[in-house]
């Protein structure tokens, strides 16, 4: 293998890893969006008042 081609090699491993960062970070930020998600639809972070039933709620 010559220093081209293997520099080629390189540079095509190093797209393909940029692209899984890229599609990994995507995951994880849906994922975030999913778990602050509050369980009326609504991320405003307020918490649940007290005496509402603790049934639905996402964690």
């Amino acid at each position: 293998m010559t220093t081209k081609g293997a520099s080629k090699n390189t540079e095509d491993r190093v797209r393909e890893l940029q692209t899984q960062v890229d599609d990994l970070k995507e995951l994880v930020n849906t994922l975030l969006s999913v778990i602050c998600e509050e369980p009326d639809g609504v991320a405003s972070g307020a918490a649940p008042s007290y005496g509402q039933p603790k049934l639905d709620y996402c964690m």
